[in-house]
């Protein structure tokens, strides 16, 4: 009869994928106990097969699907401005389909996206303020139909910025397609270029600012959501927007894509058609005014959107420090300064669960295949179906050395949210 202890032994496992060592991790601190976890200006972004470590001024990937290592380790050093002291504040990966590139945010305010050979593909400025988080993630493009697409979303202290991934999917394609194109044809080609060099323009995007329950130190777009009350005609689509930060643990806001639109305006829209259209009209001819300005040196910020508070949660002492959102947007992992972790229902903005004891954790959604071993005795040659898997929250807590792992069970019912989480355990030390 075998212990208890080596019965607990065996849910603690890890799986090897590969080997990351190697010489330029020097430049990041590596050799010292804690290097990974214990230094804050050391960010990382992990992919499939690949990692990005960044500190303040250098970027290394490292991937380990590759059988030669050097090809697969490339260091990136931005061009950063000496005088505002810059520096890397975020990083993440961009991939769409088989394009992938490096997304990194700074300290002032800027927005640059990397090959994987660490050219500089795009440069744009965002707003004044340091990046604070790039988040990708997969949207529907309506509440009714099933397709989806990409967004990236842009995380500053108090204001959030939304990119269209289709945009710079785009870019990416045509960059690609250039450079191949560029290696056989060896003629220069003149493209014109936007105030930063870019050959393929400026980026589109929406921001809004969310500091009205203060600056808020993460943030996140959820997903959609309808409409006001007396806008259900509207065209505009929204969105929701969770932010935690300093004076409110947790705040909530309905995000307009219309960057002026109010009630009034809306009803004034519909009694005074010929009216509003002329005013329409004289805006857009002062913006383009504006647009065609040959002043390249005063970066001028976008105009916000709409952003309307929803709801806000106010306990002091407690600060709110990260958020992680699930795939689907639906549920959020909150950890404040109390060793607490809120496990947030976005669409009915609801806290279901609090653990207590986690100080400085981190968390993590995924999916495991949990009817592992009922599919392997059923058959040999079956394949999992969306039912076998379970959405999963990782929790690592640094203070106690291990990983816990929250299993959430699958689409619950309204009601009583609490009766359809189960907390299952693993630790890995």
């Amino acid at each position: 009869m075998k212990s208890p202890k080596t019965t607990m032994a065996k849910r603690s496992h890890t799986t090897e994928l590969g080997c990351i060592a190697c010489e330029e991790l020097s430049e990041l601190g590596t050799g010292k106990e804690g290097w990974l976890v214990d230094n804050p200006n050391l960010l990382c972004a992990l992919d499939t097969h690949s990692l990005a470590l960044a500190n303040r001024s250098l970027i290394l990937t490292l991937s380990w699907s590759h059988s030669d290592s050097d090809s697969s380790r490339v260091k990136i050093r931005p061009d950063l401005s000496p005088i505002e002291a810059e520096f890397i504040s975020a990083v993440e990966w961009l991939v769409f389909d088989d394009i992938r590139a490096i997304a990194v945010g700074t300290s002032c305010g800027y927005l640059l996206i990397y090959s994987l050979a660490g050219e500089l593909i795009h440069k744009q400025f965002i707003y004044p303020g340091r990046v604070l988080k790039l988040r990708v993630r997969g949207t529907k493009r309506d509440l009714i139909e099933e397709t989806s697409s990409e967004e990236v979303c842009v995380v500053m202290p108090g204001v959030i910025a939304r990119f269209y991934g289709s945009e710079i999917q785009s870019m990416l394609q045509q960059w690609y397609h250039d450079s191949s194109s560029r290696f056989w044809d060896k003629r220069p080609r003149k493209q014109e270029s936007d105030d930063f060099g870019n050959p393929y323009g400026r980026l589109s995007f929406q921001l809004w600012n969310v500091s009205k329950s203060g600056t808020c130190a993460d943030a996140a777009i959820s997903g959609m959501m309808p409409p006001p009350l007396m806008e259900l005609q509207s065209s505009q689509r929204y969105y929701c927007a969770i932010t935690v930060g300093e004076n409110a643990v947790i705040s909530a806001f309905r995000l307009s894509e219309d960057k002026s639109r109010s009630l009034v305006g809306a009803i004034i829209s519909k009694v005074v058609p010929a009216a509003f259209s002329t005013i329409a009209s004289f805006s857009k001819m002062i913006w383009r005014s504006e647009q065609n300005s040959p002043r390249k040196s005063n970066i001028k910020p976008q105009a916000f959107a709409r952003a309307s508070p929803l709801t806000s949660l106010k306990d002091y002492p407690r600060k709110g420090e990260k958020l992680t959102l699930s795939p689907s947007g639906t549920l959020a992992a909150i950890t404040d300064s109390l060793g607490r972790i809120l496990l947030l229902d976005t669409q009915a903005l609801v806290v279901v669960r609090l653990w207590k004891g986690y100080r400085d954790a981190s968390c993590l959604f995924m999916e495991m295949l949990v009817n592992r071993d009922t599919a392997a005795s059923s058959s040999n040659y079956y394949e999992p179906v969306k039912s076998d898997y379970c959405l999963c929250l990782a929790i690592h807590a640094p203070r106690k050395g291990i990983i816990e792992s929250v299993f959430l069970k699958n689409n619950p019912l309204p009601g009583d949210p609490l009766r359809y989480l189960s907390i299952l355990y693993t630790a890995s030390k």
